[in-house]
């Protein structure tokens, strides 16, 4: 079942990090929509991003939120865990992360990875390291479909309430996002649930299926491949 938490707050309008819709809601994208233009990755630079995203991301929940995470909601989860895997992963930075032993390859080069962090497209025509969710999903990412099945570590679930939206992230076993409440002790807003969990929740506005009307579908950012 949703927590109460997040319920309440989507009541009283959106959680923090569900920004409120803009006056029309968000559009249907066809899946496969074709990539806006600018850097990529390759399949296997790819593969390793994806997997450093897993990492930063899971990491959040198993250990609570790093310092070094700021904006804590549920786009924000997804731009730091984008950031960080675009980051220089030095020693320095994994002391910062507390992170050990075995990590993800190094795959992406230092200009690519330059090209990258903090260049979120934005509706308005400019960039920079802050987008909202619609943003996320709208200029920054493709359409895969709406049959979870498709999903690959890193994508992006989407949910769009007419009121309000949300965002969470797919990590190759579970589904896990920030409901945006406030912190308070014993609850830093981090979840993380299996996807027969949220497929059972009463709730069904949250249902990642297709038969959801308020399951925008499923998204792999832009730069993948």
């Amino acid at each position: 079942m949703m927590d109460s938490a997040l319920r309440r707050r989507l009541l009283l309008g959106g959680l923090a990090a569900l920004l409120a819709a803009p006056a029309q809601a968000l559009m249907p994208v066809a899946p496969g929509r074709a990539a806006p233009p600018g850097p990529r990755l390759d399949a296997d630079q790819s593969r390793a991003f994806r997997a450093w995203v897993v990492l930063i991301a899971e990491e959040q929940v198993r250990r609570g939120p790093t310092p070094r995470w700021t904006h804590r909601d549920c786009a924000g989860l997804v731009r730091f865990a984008v950031a960080e895997a675009l980051a220089e992963h030095d020693a320095r930075w994994r002391k910062s992360m507390g992170l050990n032993g075995r990590l993800p390859p190094e795959t992406v080069p230092a200009q690519l990875r330059d090209e990258l962090r903090h260049q979120w497209r934005r509706p308005d025509g400019s960039s920079g390291a802050y987008v909202n969710a619609i943003g996320l999903v709208q200029e920054n990412s493709r359409a895969i479909g709406r049959d979870l099945r498709l999903a690959r570590p890193a994508d992006l679930l989407f949910f769009d309430q007419g009121d309000a939206q949300h965002l969470m992230l797919w990590t190759g076993r579970r589904i896990v996002y920030h409901n945006g409440a406030e912190p308070r002790p014993g609850d830093d807003g981090l979840r993380a649930v299996v996807p027969q969990e949220l497929l059972a929740w009463n709730d069904t506005r949250w249902r990642p299926d297709a038969a959801n009307p308020n399951f925008a579908g499923i998204f792999t950012l832009a730069f993948l491949t």
